[in-house]
């Protein structure tokens, strides 16, 4: 894992390392994982183990982890879940967007999923979403992660996003390595194409094989934020033909309805 700024070599002297590694140590908490241990950390970041001693003492201190010293391993603290909920208060358009989520939920196809995401780094992050009406669907939820370049409101957000934000993305990207930064190049030009002409982003089986789904910006606190929209669901009950024809122009109403555009 490790920061992508210093694993580039950049050198800026309002970039605080430090803290840099802190967060990391936090994001290196997967999906179902409860807790981990320094030597987990140590490889997952690429840091020294002494560092890492330091790293979650302090982490502790502060509540951001909590330490099981039976088991020698660490859980996210109280401290995180309060940042985050923090965040999730904040989002403006988050509550306004619930109503309109349910709208498109509510269609003639019981299958469909709704979801609201927002960019960090090179994943889209649902920040709120709204299940089918079916037992059996998509597991999605706050926080579910999904590839910026390889989902459709990953590329959503990207068409959004002003140029020099978008060649940001890029340059993360790029660090990754070149064939990441080309590949991303690649699906956003071809994401691009499609929104012009149809007005929303597709993605049929492009961030999993068995997933069908279609995805707008949304523009928020003034243009200031782009986030995703989409809709979608399991692709042998949703279709790439009734989400076009259907659920295409209630989405594009739904981005219209959503979004606090820039002024002129």
């Amino acid at each position: 894992m490790g920061d992508l700024r210093s694993e580039s070599g950049d050198k800026d002297r309002n970039f605080v390392t430090a803290l840099a590694r802190g967060l990391d140590i936090l994001r290196c908490f997967g999906e179902g994982e409860t807790s981990l241990t320094n030597s987990d950390f140590s490889d997952r970041t690429g840091l020294p183990k002494a560092t890492i001693s330091r790293l979650t003492y302090t982490l502790c201190e502060l509540g951001y982890l909590a330490v099981d010293a039976s088991a020698g391993a660490y859980r996210l603290g109280a401290g995180v879940l309060d940042l985050g909920f923090s965040v999730l208060s904040a989002v403006d358009v988050r509550e306004h967007a619930q109503s309109t989520m349910e709208a498109l939920r509510n269609g003639p196809n019981s299958y469909i999923t709704v979801a609201l995401g927002e960019l960090h780094q090179l994943d889209v992050i649902y920040i709120a979403t709204c299940a089918s009406r079916e037992g059996v669907t998509l597991a999605i939820r706050i926080g579910t992660k999904l590839p910026v370049f390889r989902s459709a409101i990953g590329q959503a957000i990207l068409v959004g996003m002003a140029e020099d934000e978008r060649e940001t993305v890029f340059e993360v990207a790029g660090r990754k390595g070149a064939d990441v930064e080309a590949d991303g190049r690649a699906r956003f030009a071809e994401a691009k194409a499609i929104y012009e002409t149809k007005g929303f982003c597709t993605g049929y089986g492009s961030w999993l094989a068995d997933v069908n789904g279609i995805a707008v910006p949304v523009f928020s606190l003034g243009g200031a934020r782009v986030y995703g929209l989409n809709v979608g669901g399991p692709s042998f009950r949703v279709k790439p033909k009734q989400l076009e024809s259907v659920y295409g122009p209630r989405l594009v109403d739904a981005s219209e309805s959503l979004s606090i555009r820039p002024k002129p």
